[in-house]
């Protein structure tokens, strides 16, 4: 069951595999939930009942994302004791408290108020189911919070002395606010606020192709494209203070990102838009690159001095190619969703936003792209970090559970691949169908149909979706209203 790997190169794989499968879920949730306070506060303050069905209808999307999120976070929790067990004993000082503090202060609250938000409409008062919105939703930005300083220690380790070959916490303080912390978790907050936006951008482009002119088509597209246009350009004024922080903490990282493999001592450093890096010879086979932006970008002056990969041992790097051309791929992704969002700019000013088919077509295909490019953000800092498990302080392979062997490693990654492609396939296929049935209105819900005492009790955050999917298809291919 090893397929011809080591076992430090299939835990690496494993982890990988269930890491990618679970962002992708707190991010929805995280994104939707501070889209789902503000639906409520604009419904409290304007008595709009669009607001209000808009949130019965993403809040099933939420408790999708919520539940798969959950369950995918805990399988992932349990490979720090069988397969990184390692890296446990030796950080676990530091990182332990900060998963701690994340079900302490985040979890509780998200579980606190989960119940009332996902079914407490019409047994709380108004403002009472408002309060408990907020509160999931600062929970899952308090989430967030412990969860990227644990990584960002990770990556910028500070505040701990070593006693013993132990890893001890030293100044708390240090360690919570570590240098890459404020830059990353930004960074993070910001994607995920587009992976959320651009789904709602993108649900709603897909039905106004469908024909739906509706206005709770038109406001979600509308509200989208507004999150889009202000996450998107603000990401790229975090991204550039996110790679001074690089540059100055892990050069070997930025190093590989830019695929640049000599220091420009008397010279530019151009910015490469294309290269095939080659480890073994230590050069680019090929490159189309633009001069002097490399060193405009990274040190604000036209010259600036880059530190190159070769001032690092060759087992001090990355995997290069991996990190030069993941990090295209998310910043050619958020190029593309600023275009997005200064295009809707440009069609609201002409009147045009909800009848133009072509940019339709070109918000649905953006749909997806900000899962895309999360995923491809995560290899560029996680492979970046390479060789270090905690840069600088333990190598990945010191991390490795003694024990654990390449034919058990591959064994659980296969049953692993096997139990998400069903069940987490089956979770996203629920949650795409939603999507496709779209948002209707109260006379058309299954809250009207059922009158009161409707409600069920809280058991799961899936007890909030309570129609059959193909039931609520066929109401929106029935019935769609125009204006």
């Amino acid at each position: 069951m090893s397929l011809g790997l080591t076992a430090l190169e299939l835990a690496r794989i494993q982890f990988a595999f269930t890491v990618s499968f679970h962002i992708i879920f707190p991010a929805t949730s995280i994104g939707l939930a501070c889209f789902l306070a503000l639906l409520e506060w604009k419904w409290l303050r304007t008595q709009d009942p669009v607001y209000k069905d808009l949130f019965k209808y993403w809040i099933k999307i939420f408790a999708v994302a919520f539940a798969m999120g959950v369950v995918s976070g805990v399988v992932m929790a349990y490979q720090f004791g069988t397969n990184w067990s390692e890296f446990s004993r030796i950080a676990g000082s530091v990182t332990g408290p900060l998963l701690t503090y994340e079900v302490l202060s985040a979890f509780f609250l998200e579980a606190g108020f989960l119940g009332i938000m996902l079914f407490g409409w019409g047994r709380v008062s108004p403002k009472a189911h408002f309060f408990a919105t907020l509160m999931v939703a600062v929970g899952t930005c308090i989430s967030m919070f412990w969860i990227l300083s644990s990584n960002s220690w990770m990556q910028t380790p500070q505040g701990f002395a070593i006693e013993n070959g132990i890893i001890v916490p030293a100044d708390w303080w240090a360690i919570v606010f570590n240098p890459s912390f404020p830059y990353r978790f930004a960074h993070m907050a910001a994607a995920a606020f587009l992976v959320s936006s651009l789904l709602v951008a993108g649900t709603a482009a897909w039905h106004l192709l469908k024909g739906r002119r509706d206005e709770l088509v038109k406001k979600s597209f509308s509200m989208g494209l507004w999150m889009v246009l202000i996450t998107s350009c603000l990401q790229v004024v975090i991204g550039d203070h996110h790679g001074l922080n690089t540059l100055k903490h892990q050069p070997a990282k930025l190093a590989a990102i830019e695929g640049h493999w000599n220091t420009n001592e008397d010279h530019a450093m151009p910015l490469l838009l294309f290269a095939i890096p080659d480890m073994e010879k230590e050069a680019n086979a090929a490159e189309i690159g633009i001069p002097y932006l490399g060193s405009l970008i990274l040190t604000h002056t036209l010259d600036g001095k880059v530190t190159g990969l070769k001032d690092f041992a060759p087992e001090d790097r990355p995997n290069v190619p991996t990190v030069f051309w993941s990090f295209r791929v998310m910043v050619g992704l958020g190029m593309l969703m600023v275009l997005l969002s200064l295009t809707a700019l440009w069609l609201r000013k002409k009147g045009a936003l909800y009848e133009a088919s072509w940019f339709h077509k070109f918000a649905l295909v953006m749909g997806p792209t900000g899962y895309i490019a999360l995923l491809a953000g995560w290899v560029t800092t996680e492979v970046g970090r390479q060789p270090w498990v905690v840069y600088g302080v333990i190598r990945t392979q010191d991390g490795l559970s003694h024990s654990v062997t390449a034919d058990q490693v591959g064994f659980s990654l296969i049953v692993f691949v096997l139990v998400y492609a069903v069940v987490f396939g089956s979770g996203i296929y629920y949650m795409l169908r939603l999507l496709k049935a779209g948002p209707a209105f109260s006379s058309h819900s299954a809250a009207q149909r059922a009158g009161p005492g409707h409600f069920k009790t809280p058991l799961r955050p899936l007890s909030a979706v309570d129609e059959p999917i193909d039931e609520a298809e066929a109401a929106q291919n029935k019935e769609k209203p125009h204006d």
